[in-house]
């Protein structure tokens, strides 16, 4: 093993910061961005990064400023650890302002060896998340010829399914054509967000790993039907070596509130949302 091949692929795994432009706080009362300062003081104690990866809903107003906010924050953290950085669209960004100030929504990128794919599941005015014919054709003609150490694909909607009711109908819609267009090929795991909630599965057989929401967590023991969530932020710490299974751990990082009760939807409040931002 030479200087310049690293044994494994380390990856910190953030999703869903939901940074605002103009300091406004998140649903009246949560301080997105200094939950993300502490999520990244937390982590700074890793020092021997590979890849920061932020799997979508960077922003909650899709501002120009959000992203440069988020930037400021992020890159730097990245370089001092000589490690790259990729950002991925979600359901809350704007696909201009996003491009404006992070670059492309979608892209290949290679880290020492490994092939970094991000896709954009965004939906423009909906929360429910899509992979498109182009993107899957572009996938299929990426993923035909193998990397030197295999591929990390980043996404913000799951290919798997959702615990409550809300996050279900905001699912991915087409997961089946997204896994259909990895099977068979050199694709290692596949990280993801939008859950809030730190989730592990698998989708013909690739591990998909769920990172903790930044901004908030939901709470997948609210009753069927409702929707909750609470003050907390989690980042996920993921390791891939050259060969065999990708390890992933998921991170608590304590923050004012902890805990306490953000909003607790009913289902009449549920339905009029999924009405609102769901299929048609």
């Amino acid at each position: 093993m030479t200087e310049s091949t690293p044994a494994e692929l380390r990856i910190l795994h953030l999703s869903d910061t939901h940074l605002t432009g103009d300091g406004s706080l998140h649903y009246g009362i949560v301080d997105t961005q200094e939950h993300l300062e502490r999520v990244l003081e937390r982590a700074s104690i890793l020092d021997d990064l590979d890849l920061v990866a932020v799997s979508g809903d960077l922003s909650e107003d899709g501002s120009i400023e959000s992203y440069e906010n988020l930037k400021r924050l992020i890159e730097p953290f990245a370089a001092r650890r000589g490690a790259a950085v990729a950002f991925t669209m979600g359901n809350h960004d704007d696909r201009e302002n996003f491009e404006a100030v992070l670059g492309p929504r979608t892209g290949v990128e290679v880290v020492h060896g490994f092939r970094i794919i991000r896709l954009d599941t965004s939906v423009p005015g909906q929360g429910f998340g899509l992979v498109d014919d182009a993107q899957l054709e572009w996938l299929r003609t990426e993923l035909a010829g193998p990397s030197g150490r295999g591929t990390v694909l980043i996404l913000h909607h799951p290919p798997i399914g959702a615990e409550s009711a809300l996050l279900a109908a905001l699912e991915l819609r087409n997961p089946s054509a997204l896994t259909d267009a990895c099977s068979g090929s050199d694709v290692r795991v596949v990280l993801c967000g939008h859950y809030h909630c730190a989730t592990t599965s698998n989708a013909a057989g690739i591990p998909i790993f769920v990172a903790p929401g930044v901004a908030n967590a939901s709470d997948p023991l609210a009753p069927v039907g409702t929707e909750r969530a609470t003050f907390a932020s989690g980042f996920s710490l993921v390791t891939i070596p050259l060969a065999g299974s990708p390890r992933v751990n998921f991170i608590t990082v304590p923050v004012a509130r902890d805990g306490e009760e953000i909003f607790s939807l009913d289902r009449a409040t549920v339905d009029t949302i999924i009405k609102g931002f769901g299929p048609k």
